[in-house]
Parts: C-alpha cells; structure tokens; sequence
C-alpha cells in the first residue's frame, strides 16, 4: 500500500466537495508526532471545506484518523485559511459590550 494513501484520500474527498477542484492543495509532513496533512483551497470554497459550525472538518479529521489507523500511523488535518479570506476577525469580550 502507498505510504501517502492519507493525501491521496483526503485530495479526492475534498476535490468532490468543492465547486474548484483544480485549486485544491495538499501538503504532507512526517514527523515524530505523526503525519500532518496541511490543505489549501480556493476562498470560496471554504464554507464548503468547514461546514455549519466545523462540522464538516470534523467529520473529515474523523475519516483521516480511521485512515491513519488502518496504516499504523497518526494523522492530523490543518486547513489553511487562504489570502483573500472575507471572515473577519472574532470581536473581543471588551469590543462585544455596549457602553
């Protein structure tokens, strides 16, 4: 079996998620921690990659860790906000209060 089955997998299930698949970018890293699979895509796609809330992304780091499992190793997602992202910074508790 090929050692990057994890990026292979991950590719194909965001490449069907997303409406710009060609922009779809994964990076794999093996350290002493495990595998880290870094994901970039198109800002507009990123609702889509996320989910209501995260709950997409977790479902996707779900998938990875039974991957991972079934190939002994330990396997962590970290998806990119891309340049050009339109979310806005979380407003403090301080900026939240009314005066």
């Amino acid at each position: 079996m090929s050692e990057t089955v994890d990026k292979e997998f991950l590719e194909f299930l965001i490449k069907s998620l997303v409406d710009n698949p060609d922009d779809v970018k994964v990076e794999r890293k093996v350290d002493e921690r495990g595998v880290l699979l870094t994901l970039w895509v198109n800002p507009n796609d990123m609702g889509h990659v996320v989910g209501r809330q995260g709950s997409t992304a977790k479902a996707i780091r779900s998938l990875l860790r039974i991957v991972g499992i079934k190939n002994n190793s330990r396997v962590n997602l970290k998806i990119e906000e891309p340049e050009g992202s339109t979310r806005s910074a979380q407003p403090s508790a301080e900026t939240a209060e009314a005066p």
